[in-house]
């Protein structure tokens, strides 16, 4: 669920000094994103915040939340929006969060 060498390389980058910011906002944006999708009526943007979020996924080395958006994207840029399944996205983010959070402070210091 979660590239634990994608994290430590972006820790790297960052610096370790600031990667808890990084971190903050990561979840701050991409909760901005899913509140939206939560209470979604229009989907015309639904594939740009799929792409949004499939990169910040990425970027975090939440994969599988990553692939998952890549194929809604995908669906949604081809027009069938509706065929999306916006409460499967929103839960591979609540359980990468979650995963994320129980484990990263012991896969960092490793």
């Amino acid at each position: 669920m979660i590239d634990w060498a994608q994290v430590k390389k972006l820790c790297h980058e960052v610096g370790a000094e600031d990667f808890d910011e990084v971190i903050a906002l990561f979840f701050e944006e991409v909760a901005d994103v899913i509140d939206k999708l939560d209470n979604l009526t229009d989907r015309s943007g639904l594939a740009e915040d799929m792409h949004f979020l499939k990169g910040s996924a990425l970027t975090l080395g939440f994969t599988q939340m990553s692939h998952l958006c890549h194929s809604a994207e995908k669906t949604a840029a081809t027009g069938d929006a509706q065929c999306v399944d916006v409460g499967a996205v929103i839960q591979c983010y609540v359980d990468s969060k979650q995963a994320f959070m129980a484990e990263y402070l012991m896969k960092l210091a490793a």
